[in-house]
Formats: C-alpha cells, sequence, structure tokens
C-alpha cells in the first residue's frame, strides 16, 4: 500500500486500456489484485476476523482471490455473495475459494468489513435491499474496506450514484480513479492507497504532489528569490493576506500598492500609479483579491495586464476579463477561479470536474486552478493535476486570498506556470494541516512559514 501522492489518475476506460497494454491475462491480474489486497488485510485486520463481500464481476473475483490467500495463512476469513459470479475469472477465482459462501443478505457481521462488491465501472444506482445492507455491515464493524471503489460511486467523475457508507480505507487497484479525488465521491473512500499490478500506467492526470522547491543559496537576494507586485482594490484585507502569503512561501520581496500602512513591515507599501509595474525586476503580479468591480479597478486591471508580467489572476478580476483576453496575454497567467467564479468565466457544464478545468485551461491559454474540496489544476497542454481532500476548516473568508498570495510567490520563483501552481495549492494545504480547528485565514498565512520550511 502506497500513498497516491503524484501517480496516475485513470478512467475506467483507461483503466481497460492499460490492463489489455500489459498482455497480462485477467486471471493473472486478478491474481495479483488478490495478493495485495490479501497482504493490505493481513496487516489491517490485525489477527481479527474478516467479512469479505464479493460482487458477481471481476471486483468479486478479487475479494475470493484474497479470501482464499487469507485463510492459507491462518485468518478467520468469511465470504458472502451478491450473487454467482459472472465472468471467467471470477468463477475460476470462486472455485479456488475453498470454504463456504455465504449470502449478503444474511450474513453475520464481522470485525473487518471488506466490499468488493461492484468497485470500477458501476453506471447505475444499486438496489436500495443491497445498499441497506452494506451500511448494517459497515455499521457494525470496527473497521471497513473497499476495493478500489466504495459500491455506489461512479469511478471517472465523482457521481454517487447510490450513497455508500464512509469506508475507512480504500484499496486503489492499478491507479486512483478520479472518484477517489473528486466530490461527493471522495469523502467516501477515507484514507485511499494504491496497490501495484504492475500496470505501469501513465498519463496526463496525476495526483498532486509535493514540490520539489529549492532552498536560497549564497548568491541568493531578495530579487532571485522572486519580486511579487500585489493590485490591492476596494477591499484592502484581501490583499494584504495574499501579501503576508506571499512572504510566508518564500517569495523575496513583496510589493503591495498601497500607501496604507500596515504590518508586518516586511511588505514594501507603494501608492499605486499606472506606471506601478514599470520593474522589470517584478516576477509575478497579482490581481484580484478585494479588487472590487468598478471603474477603478477595470481600470487598474486593464493597465496591469497591458504589461508583460506573468500573472496570478482570482476573486473580482476573474469578474473582468474573459476568457479571450486571457489567452492574448505574453505569459501563461494563472487563474484561481471557485465554482462561482469559474461558472461566470467559462460557463456551466454537466461534464466532469477534470474536464471541464481541462477545456477552460485551453480556451483560455492560462493555468486554471479550480478551487474546491476538490481543487484541479489544469494546463492548456492537458496536464492536470488534483489536489487530495484538504481541511474542510478551509471553508472560511480570506484562504483564497492566502492561495492567491502562495501561487504569486511561486510563480515569481519558478519558470512553468503549471509547476508553480501546484506548489502553490500544496503548500497552501500542507499550512491547513498544520493549523488547529476553526483557524482563521491569518493563522494560515502564518502557518505557510512552517510549510515551506517542511520542503
Amino acid at each position: 500500500m502506497t500513498p497516491l501522492d503524484g501517480t496516475p489518475v485513470l478512467t475506467a476506460a483507461q483503466m481497460r486500456d492499460a490492463e489489455e497494454a500489459t498482455g497480462v491475462s485477467v486471471e493473472d491480474l486478478m491474481h495479483r489484485a488478490g495478493t495485495g489486497i490479501a497482504t493490505a488485510l493481513r496487516r489491517l485486520a490485525a489477527g481479527r476476523e474478516v467479512l469479505i463481500l464479493c460482487g458477481p464481476g471481476n471486483n468479486g473475483g478479487d475479494g475470493y482471490v484474497a479470501a482464499n490467500l487469507l485463510a492459507a495463512a491462518g485468518l478467520s476469513v468469511r465470504v458472502a455473495a451478491l450473487a454467482e459470479p459472472r465472468s471467467a475469472a471470477a468463477i475460476k477465482a470462486r472455485d479456488g475459494w475453498g470454504g463456504a459462501v455465504e449470502d449478503v443478505a444474511d450474513a453475520a457481521p464481522a470485525a473487518i468489513l471488506v466490499d468488493a462488491l461492484f468497485g470500477t465501472g458501476l453506471s447505475r444506482p444499486l438496489d436500495d435491499a443491497i445498499a441497506n445492507r452494506l451500511h448494517e455491515l459497515q455499521a457494525t464493524a470496527q473497521f471497513s474496506i473497499a476495493v478500489d471503489l466504495p459500491s455506489g460511486l461512479a469511478t471517472d467523475d465523482g457521481a454517487v450514484l447510490t450513497r455508500p457508507p464512509a469506508f475507512d480505507v480504500t484499496l486503489a487497484l492499478g491507479a486512483a480513479k478520479p472518484s477517489h479525488l473528486l466530490q461527493p465521491a471522495a469523502r467516501y473512500c477515507g484514507a485511499v492507497r494504491l496497490l501495484d499490478i504492475g500496470l505501469g500506467a501513465a498519463g496526463q492526470e496525476r495526483v498532486l504532489a509535493a514540490p520539489a522547491l529549492r532552498d536560497p543559496g549564497p548568491d541568493s537576494h531578495k530579487y532571485t528569490r522572486g519580486l511579487v507586485a500585489i493590485v490591492p482594490g476596494a477591499m484592502p484585507g484581501a490583499a494584504e493576506l495574499a501579501s503576508i502569503a506571499a512572504l510566508r512561501s518564500g517569495a523575496g520581496y513583496v510589493l503591495l500598492l498601497t500607501d496604507a500602512p500596515g504590518s508586518p513591515h516586511a511588505i514594501v507599501r507603494r501608492a499605486w500609479r499606472d506606471d506601478a509595474l514599470d520593474d522589470a525586476r517584478i516576477g509575478a503580479v497579482l490581481i484580484g483579491p478585494g479588487l472590487g468591480r468598478d471603474a477603478q479597478a477595470q481600470h487598474r486591471l486593464d493597465t496591469a495586464l497591458a504589461t508583460p508580467h506573468r500573472f496570478v489572476i482570482d476573486g473580482d478580476a476573474l469578474h473582468l476579463v474573459t476568457p479571450d483576453r486571457l489567452a492574448t496575454l505574453k505569459e501563461l497567467a494563472i487563474l484561481t477561479p471557485h465554482s462561482g467564479e469559474f461558472d461566470a468565466l467559462f460557463g456551466t457544464s454537466d461534464i466532469s470536474k477534470i474536464d471541464r478545468t481541462r477545456r477552460a485551461a485551453a480556451r483560455a491559454n492560462a493555468i486554471v486552478v479550480h478551487k474546491g474540496a476538490d481543487t484541479v489544476i489544469a494546463a492548456p497542454d492537458g496536464r492536470v493535476a488534483i489536489a487530495a481532500h484538504a481541511s474542510d476548516w478551509l471553508s472560511t473568508a480570506g484562504t483564497g486570498d492566502v492561495l492567491a498570495g502562495a501561487i504569486a510567490a511561486m510563480r515569481a520563483g519558478l519558470p512553468d506556470a503549471f509547476e508553480a501552481a501546484c506548489a502553490g495549492v500544496w503548500l497552501h494545504a500542507d499550512a491547513a494541516r498544520r493549523c488547529d480547528k476553526a483557524f482563521i485565514a491569518d493563522d494560515l498565512a502564518v502557518a505557510l512559514t512552517a510549510a515551506r520550511g517542511a520542503l
């Protein structure tokens, strides 16, 4: 079992293609999966009785293989089936199980529950009786594990076809799937761990991982570490938060274009003028937090975008631009919309958040950080990173401004805009993990120092 960080994310169709590309038979792949499941269960069960629920497809076949291996290792394991297996590989796996097969409908509970009913590829809701029984057995278990995906979840778009119980662990077979990361499905998966079954999977979508950032060296100075210029507006507190976040994420110099006093004193303050950004040393310009949407805000945005700098565009500024305008910028901009801002800029759609974000990036020729409990980052060249679920306590005012500041610091110091956006998102989530419950955005900005220092 390994964490998902940095690993490929595959849809159900991509998984089928990856399995076929191995040249390995379905039976052998099933044995690999069952072996991985059994190895994980030996650790997780800690000697307690295991009940494996097997469905009629290959997910159930994986469960039969795991049960047989666990029994051979001396563990107390029972199997309950929903129906007879249908595929040739699953039938063979069922025949290899030497114990009794109970009916899911009346199987007694066990300390460890394993859901191997459906997994990847489910396309319709579960019958109510099956769903209710799964909830009953999970509620009485001490620990619950889903094989590949909790039964009831779609694979590719985070949709919940039937609400499953919330599992403690999900064992992803071969690769992460979109619904391990996209909401609302991801909330039912618990801790997701990858089981390697030898696919050698690759693709343009990956799980966000910790960035590889360099520390300053003996020849570093404030400008080589990155100068971030921040354009404020009607609500100055948002720009103040973003400025602190940029400094604490590692920027060498933060220029806040205001003559209003404030702290920390490390922030350089200078009144906005139309030529305020005429400085070739600026590594990135952040505009949008607290900008407002009035005529002054539009003027500042238009003036800024006429310069050749790298931009991070957030908040109000996203309501004052169009994708066509963004596509004309000399440098790839980084856009940081939440769902409402995304819909206003790019329109609504029923396709998955991954596909929506990738299309938006191509349309605007920009990096799009589609924020939320399931943040998706996409580049115009098709690269996508999906962040694992971050702290729910981020749902408070100002945290988006902190994220914008962190991304701006990364953009000022890194040549690749996509990698800069990914680094900022990761730092923001790690800072949240370091805060106690009920933290405020000011706490989050301060915690960025520890998050950056840990890399």
